[in-house]
């Protein structure tokens, strides 16, 4: 049973790096669009 909680843990931690790099991913081509646009009306 430890093994298999140590698993788990192990598998929620990997799975929540992965989904912050995809948010923290989408927050950055956010903000390209932002930029990009607010440099366009320049």
């Amino acid at each position: 049973m430890d093994n298999a909680t140590r698993a788990c843990k192990d598998i929620v931690n990997n799975l929540t790096v992965l989904y912050n790099k995809a948010r923290q991913a989408a927050v950055t081509n956010e903000l390209m669009d932002i930029v990009g646009g607010a440099e366009a009306l320049k």
